[in-house]
């Protein structure tokens, strides 16, 4: 089986990993935040990984840094509905507090990617 360059990445690995974690933590909200903050952070979570690795599939590293660029807006979104999940106590303090350093460490990651991107770029 071919293994594709993104799935290297401990970024595209790292993201991968939060989203099942976001899948998890959102089935325990309630029914009626299905169509809401769930699945909104599903598709958030899911975005990180997805334009890391539409990203790989570039040929320019001006395009490759586009998709990373969308990939850590993403995960901003995603903390940015993480702390409502916690204001309104779908998320235990505890969750929240794992969700949010995985969220720092991804876009950690994706900054040293963007910048590797761009340097190659210029």
């Amino acid at each position: 089986m071919k293994i594709f360059s993104f799935e290297k990445l401990n970024v595209w690995q790292k993201s991968r990993k939060l989203s099942i974690k976001i899948y998890k933590s959102t089935a325990q909200f309630p029914a009626e935040e299905k169509f809401g903050l769930t699945s909104q952070m599903r598709r958030c979570s899911i975005s990180i990984s997805s334009n890391i690795a539409e990203g790989t599939g570039r040929h320019s590293p001006k395009d490759k840094a586009r998709f990373t660029e969308i990939a850590y807006g993403s995960a901003l979104e995603l903390l940015n509905q993480a702390i409502i999940s916690n204001d309104l106590e779908f998320l235990s303090l505890e969750n929240y507090k794992e969700i949010r350093r995985e969220i720092t460490e991804t876009t950690a990651m994706l900054d040293g990617l963007y910048k590797s991107q761009i340097g190659s770029h210029l």
